[in-house]
């Protein structure tokens, strides 16, 4: 995010099925850095009204702690998204996320409403990405509302409009993701990866994530709390990364006006030093959360 001077920490963000009472119990010991509590697929659709009530009555709860607890609605059009909006509004989670976000125009529409609603200052948007108009209109969109502070990657619909395949190392995505990672970064605000769906297969889970830090996004979403520990390590900056960015600043404030100054035999200019403080302001935000 552009301000890292206020950056939470998004590392591993967990779906969980609001209509599943026991999941929302066990998510309050779940070591994940934010929760998105899921009205839509994971919710069949005669239990959809009892789940809007338990999702919205844990948003007001207080008793998830420092995670960051959002709520997904049902997507534009559905029977229940407006009832969704108004009562997830009312509720006043960290952010309401909203699936197949296709314009700036529908994310206008989406900040009247939650507006309307009564949502709190603190209520922001997180807007879901996934079909090929989105990733087309996707600087717009990213652009469109102060309110909206995150692009939420949905790879598996995305995959599924665009008739591609999905495979190890995600080639057929891979211009969108990159794509929409642009935007989020001309916008400040954050970006998160897409799920990876076979629970059982770490080593390729353990491989995407590393993709997805290396692409630079902030954290991935996730569907199972197994997932957690493996996102919360490869998004966290190493400790090899900390003292590099911390010898990399010493060594340029100490060798100021002396011309080019280096670390371990490369050259440190002003845009080294940012990416350096940039990633102790991740590491400081991280530690401050245990």
């Amino acid at each position: 995010m552009s301000d890292t001077t206020a950056f939470t920490p998004l590392r591993s963000v967990l779906y969980m099925p609001s209509s599943n009472e026991r999941a929302l119990e066990k998510a309050k010991s779940i070591a994940c850095d934010g929760l998105i509590l899921d009205l839509e697929d994971a919710v069949a659709p005669d239990a959809k009204p009892s789940a809007r009530e338990a999702a919205c009555a844990a948003a007001a709860s207080g008793e998830y702690g420092r995670r960051t607890l959002t709520i997904r609605a049902n997507g534009i059009g559905t029977e229940w998204h407006d009832d969704d909006l108004a009562a997830a509004a009312k509720a006043g989670p960290a952010a309401v996320v909203v699936p197949k976000v296709n314009s700036a125009e529908e994310v206008g529409r989406l900040v009247d409403a939650l507006e309307r609603a009564g949502a709190p200052d603190h209520t922001k948007l997180w807007a879901m990405i996934e079909t090929p108009i989105a990733i087309l209109d996707v600087l717009s969109i990213a652009r469109a509302s102060e309110r909206l502070t995150c692009l939420v990657m949905g790879t598996n619909d995305l995959v599924k409009e665009l008739y591609a395949e999905h495979v190890p190392g995600r080639a057929p995505i891979l211009p969108s993701l990159h794509t929409a990672l642009l935007a989020a970064r001309a916008a400040g605000i954050a970006i998160l990866d897409g799920v990876y769906n076979d629970v059982k297969d770490e080593d390729g889970y353990l491989a995407e994530c590393e993709q997805g830090r290396q692409m630079g996004f902030d954290g991935k979403t996730l569907i199972h709390p197994g997932q957690v520990d493996g996102a919360n390590t490869a998004f966290a900056p190493s400790e090899q990364a900390v003292d590099d960015a911390r010898g990399l600043i010493a060594a340029f404030e100490d060798g100021q006006g002396s011309g080019v100054v280096t670390y371990n035999g490369r050259m440190v200019e002003a845009l080294h030093v940012e990416s350096a403080r940039r990633t102790l302001s991740i590491h400081d935000a991280i530690q401050a959360l245990d």
